[in-house]
């Protein structure tokens, strides 16, 4: 597509930034200056649309398509619009899903240098969480000052890359035989807590504080150690100091878009950075914004966890949803499946954010299913548009765009509130979550998680909001347990500390932090032509 796209010097034109606040990488992309933020010509004016969706399929119901068509589509009827969008971890590019910049004709572009390597920020975390990890092993190698009890170092390695042999290892901390062994493994760079922080920060000063917080382990007295304790902040920041300016690009028909860090949508809170969205509304009238997996995940973290550290509240939600995804909710049987679309929907509105649901139309679905559709959401107070951007772009998701704006106009300045309160305890805060979002009757704990709860509220962390790890196939944490069920009860089996990210991350079920290749992977199909092109991204 590249013959196609606008100098990266038009699309910072489109958004009147001057030439100080961008440094071109390339022709097509740039770099940020966070010097934006702090500008008074840049005052914070736009709304946010947080877009999210109904539980998907493996191969997920196109909610990226949906975001930058919308986007498009914005454009199109005259609104001054940009996209943040997460960056692709090369693990679904690689595996099953496939790349993340969207589809089609409604892309972000160059879309294979962004599924790839594109500006080296993954690569700048993953260095900057194994400098972190080095200095660890380092530490213990020169006398353990720190008293660090080996069996209880949490900071693992990672890598972007799905790789299930690493995940878990045994190092021998030493130059000789004999020296310390301890068993550690390596996550996915999503999984990164440095990820979630880079995503989190709000600037360079709050990116030095909650990297000065992480807990990497426990002394044998049985008190947090930090990356503080060991020094490594400094570096970490060095490593880290350009990868925390966001990456300006273009969709495939010239709007302007941010990509920005991308952590992972069930261990951390799935989407793309704070500073692209204060960033956002400086620079547009409206800033769409998507957020992983569907919105018992993605959706809840943004409210519960994002809102609170970015005091940006969305003015509007989109729902994307598919003929295929309430079918597979049904089993099969459209009608059966429908319950799904309306829980999501009502969990929004619990929110209190205003919602508009996005039929993301697939080429075999029938007239009478989308009408189906469109007419349950009617039903359930709930407006509703077809989307077409996979195949007509920004032409196909005007319609999509028109029902947002006037159900922003209706309610400019709704009261978008969290589930619970920080002051609650982190039980009672992952019982909320369970039981009004999920549907479940109750929560269970292991005596390891209930243990570990004990351990953070010990340590002064209860007030943190808390990230529940689960599956993202249904509203259980079982993900056979299809539609809307209820009466089940959530199984909380483990619980971790992301204090530098600031929540507490409670695990329910089992959590894949290092996926491995499918049989068959995406890998098999992606190539370089005659002409130097890489085809099959």
């Amino acid at each position: 597509m590249s013959h196609s796209l606008l100098p990266i010097t038009t699309i910072a034109d489109k958004l009147n930034l001057p030439d100080s606040y961008f440094e071109p990488i390339g022709r097509y992309g740039a770099k940020l200056n966070l010097d934006i933020l702090s500008d008074p010509a840049f005052p914070p004016r736009g709304k946010l649309i947080l877009v999210t969706a109904t539980t998907p399929t493996a191969s997920g119901e196109g909610k990226t398509v949906t975001s930058i068509g919308l986007t498009q589509g914005l454009e199109r009827i005259g609104r001054k619009t940009i996209i943040t969008s997460r960056e692709p971890s090369l693990g679904p590019v690689f595996g099953m899903k496939g790349g993340a910049a969207g589809g089609g004709k409604s892309q972000i572009e160059p879309s294979q240098k962004i599924n790839l390597h594109f500006h080296g920020d993954f690569h700048a975390i993953t260095t900057a969480h194994n400098l972190l990890a080095a200095l660890i092993d380092a530490h213990v190698f020169h006398g353990n000052d720190l008293d660090l009890d080996l069996d209880r170092i949490t900071w693992p390695r990672t890598m972007d890359m799905n790789d299930r042999a690493l995940r878990r290892i045994t190092v021998e901390i030493g130059e000789k035989k004999g020296g310390p062994v301890r068993h550690t493994g390596f996550v996915i760079t999503a999984a990164s807590e440095v990820m979630a922080i880079m995503a989190l920060a709000s600037s360079l000063e709050d990116l030095r504080r909650r990297l000065d917080a992480i807990v990497i382990g426990v002394s044998r007295a049985g008190k947090p150690v930090r990356a503080a304790d060991l020094g490594a902040t400094g570096a970490m920041m060095a490593l880290l100091s350009e990868a925390i300016l966001p990456n300006l690009m273009q969709t495939t028909e010239g709007t302007p878009a941010m990509v920005h860090t991308g952590p992972f949508g069930n261990i951390a809170h799935g989407t793309s950075s704070i500073i692209s969205h204060q960033m956002g509304v400086r620079l547009a009238d409206y800033v769409v914004n998507e957020a992983g997996f569907a919105a018992d995940l993605g959706a809840e973290k943004y409210f519960d966890i994002v809102m609170r550290s970015s005091g940006i509240a969305p003015a509007c939600a989109v729902l994307v949803t598919t003929v295929q995804s309430m079918r597979n909710q049904g089993e099969g049987d459209l009608e059966s499946g429908l319950p799904n679309l309306a829980r999501h929907i009502q969990n929004l509105k619990r929110f209190g954010v205003p919602t508009v649901v996005a039929l993301n139309r697939f080429p075999t679905d029938s007239e009478a299913d989308l009408r189906r559709l469109a007419d349950y959401c009617a039903g359930q107070g709930s407006a509703s548009a077809l989307s077409e951007a996979y195949t007509k772009g920004g032409a196909g998701a005007t319609a999509l765009a028109e029902k947002v704006i006037e159900t922003i106009e209706k309610n400019p300045n709704p009261k978008v509130e969290p589930i619970y309160a920080l002051d609650e305890t982190l039980e009672a805060k992952i019982s909320m979550v369970a039981t009004n979002i999920y549907g479940a009757a109750g929560v269970t704990y292991s005596d390891k998680a209930r243990a570990k709860l004990q351990q953070f509220h010990d340590w002064s962390f209860s007030r943190l909001p808390v990230c529940i790890a689960k599956t993202q196939y249904s509203f259980s944490d079982n993900p056979k347990l299809l539609g809307a069920p209820t009466g089940w009860t959530l199984n909380v089996t483990d619980a971790s500390l992301s204090a530098g990210a600031g929540f507490v991350v409670v695990i329910a079920g089992n959590m894949m932090l290092m996926p491995g290749l499918p049989k068959i992977s995406r890998a098999a199909g992606v190539d370089v032509d005659a002409r130097g092109h890489i085809v099959g991204v």
